[in-house]
């Protein structure tokens, strides 16, 4: 297929429809346009053999008075037509699947690069400057590449506005890339299966309109620093949110996969072996870099460690935020 048809396909986004949502990535109409091509292949070969069959049903039917008669057992033209016909319907199909599926997997050269963090139940992704966030946050009009690695279990990244879609593997990298020409705010799923919250690792992909990303981006990493120290708790209720403590730790006394916060500070809490330790200053900031130093009685060792994933500010704001919970 020519290369200028391919650009025309990509032209022409469209919005949701029956089955597919809007189109908001450079990637999506070209998914789209050979879904629905291969869909529409599948319902014509469908309808054309089943309106055979029943043509065959009711001419040939057992009735009264009909006899047997005799058929032709084999015939060579129509052997070859039904099976070339088919054939090269095939290898085309794999021929724009193959070649599709490499530009998905091959991203440009000047790509803006994001690192991507998958660990039960949350996302973080890395910006070049460091700043770390729970939604994907990306320039509108720009090459956006994502490389990804999981921390724990077999997880897979999945916006399905864009129609991308790739597995984020525990011990190696994977990556993805796309364009958004739309700024707005769309989903984003893990849709391989990862334990028992699994249907609660989401996201949000915010694509924001030109020369408005920079200044996002600005603003977002300097937070915790424009902050005065009273308000340093505000910064550990978004890190609450952001870094996947709320998928296992409540803050309203309910029992999760690890204890709540809720009235725990300056309190002491029963350890599996027994002992008892005061939840101060020292045992948060254990609990965080060393999570299976200490586990508390009732409890599975299944926290990961965050030893350099939060800077000391982020876990003083978090002791602070915890501190609020007291009552």
């Amino acid at each position: 297929m020519t290369a200028s048809l391919w650009n025309a396909i990509q032209a022409t986004g469209r919005d949701a429809t029956a089955w597919l949502p809007q189109q908001a990535s450079e990637q999506a109409p070209v998914v789209d346009w050979l879904f629905d091509v291969v869909t529409w292949i599948s319902i014509f070969f469908f309808v054309l053999i089943t309106a055979v069959l029943l043509v065959f049903i009711a001419k040939y039917r057992r009735r009264p008075g009909h006899v047997e008669q005799q058929t032709a057992t084999h015939h060579q033209a129509l052997e070859v037509t039904w099976t070339v016909i088919p054939l090269f319907i095939v290898i085309w199909i794999f021929w724009e699947g193959f070649t599709r599926y490499l530009d998905l997997h091959s991203a440009p050269l000047n790509s803006y690069e994001i690192q991507v963090l998958a660990q039960k139940w949350n996302w973080s992704f890395t910006y070049p400057n460091g700043y770390v966030d729970a939604n994907l946050h990306v320039p509108a009009g720009q090459n956006v590449k994502l490389t990804m690695t999981s921390q724990d279990v077999l997880h897979s990244l999945y916006v399905p506005n864009f129609r991308v879609k790739k597995d984020v593997v525990p011990g190696r990298y994977t990556s993805l890339w796309f364009r958004s020409e739309r700024p707005g705010d769309y989903d984003l799923f893990c849709t391989e299966y990862c334990g028992t919250s699994h249907s609660n690792m989401l996201a949000r992909v915010i694509v924001h309109p030109p020369g408005e990303f920079e200044k996002w981006l600005a603003d977002a990493a300097n937070y915790i620093d424009k902050l005065p120290p009273e308000k340093l708790w505000e910064a550990g209720q978004k890190l609450y949110q952001q870094r996947g403590c709320a998928q296992c730790h409540s803050v309203d006394g309910k029992t999760g996969t690890g204890p709540s916060f809720k009235g725990i500070w300056n309190h002491p809490a029963e350890l599996k072996t027994g002992e008892k330790v005061l939840v101060d200053e020292n045992y948060v900031r254990s609990s965080i870099l060393n999570p299976q130093g200490q586990i508390v009685a009732g409890y599975e060792p299944v926290m990961p460690t965050y030893q350099g994933r939060l800077k000391d500010k982020e876990i003083t704001a978090i002791i602070e935020y915890i501190k609020t919970l007291e009552k």
